[in-house]
């Protein structure tokens, strides 16, 4: 009977296994396919405003823009050569010169952001807790306000606490190698290891084909779509 119980849920794993990967290939060939689409809003679910409009797909976001996502809500917008993924519950506002339609970076005041950037032009992030500088990777942030999650997904960042600037930390990842988290005023250790969570590498691949690239995780040896 154990015997039995045991193949029964072996089964049931590898199906399940198989089935993930399947869904994360076809959003793979979705994305690859929709990379010809316009700057700006990609998609909104949910509440979604630009400056508090609703807004709509089409729509430039342009620095000086505020972005903010309801509950269950989210939206996915490019910029230049660079693409993002708002999560619901989150203040994002776009920086850079007022009106241009590329930015220097992004201020997260609260919630979380997947992005993409392009290779070679650096860009800065900030939170209540940290500030991440980067050049031509892909970052998640989750923000707090007692802690900062970032994960370098690929690519280079140079991590630094916003309450010690001292407490710095240079990144270089191939697949999400180096989570971190960015902790607030008052913890024993600014900057500390962090777990993989709450993004996946099928979202990556999405954002990336908006703007025409691939992660580079895709083409490399023993690469196991589904694993994040």
């Amino acid at each position: 009977m154990r015997r039995d119980r045991r193949r029964w849920l072996s089964r049931v794993g590898a199906a399940a296994l198989a089935a993930q990967m399947a869904a994360q290939f076809a959003v793979l060939r979705q994305a690859l396919a929709a990379g010809s689409v316009e700057k700006g809003v990609h998609r909104v679910r949910g509440d979604v405003r630009v400056n508090g409009a609703p807004a709509k797909e089409g729509m430039d976001v342009k620095a000086g823009d505020v972005v903010t996502t309801g509950a269950a809500s989210e939206v996915v917008f490019v910029t230049g050569k660079d693409a993002f993924l708002v999560r619901s519950n989150s203040r994002i506002e776009a920086q850079g010169t007022a009106g241009a339609l590329v930015l220097s970076g992004l201020r997260i005041v609260t919630g979380a952001v997947l992005s993409v950037f392009s290779p070679g032009e650096p860009k800065t992030l900030r939170t209540s807790t940290a500030t991440i500088g980067i050049r031509g990777t892909a970052v998640y942030l989750e923000a707090e306000e007692a802690r900062t999650y970032v994960c370098t997904c690929y690519g280079e960042a140079e991590i630094a606490s916003a309450m010690d600037p001292s407490a710095r930390e240079t990144v270089r990842t191939q697949h999400h190698e180096q989570p971190r988290y960015v902790m607030g005023m008052g913890a024993p250790q600014m900057i500390m290891s962090a777990p993989v969570e709450n993004h996946t590498d099928a979202e990556l691949t999405f954002l990336e084909a908006l703007v025409g690239r691939r992660p580079p995780f895709v083409s490399e040896p023993g690469y196991q779509p589904g694993r994040y």
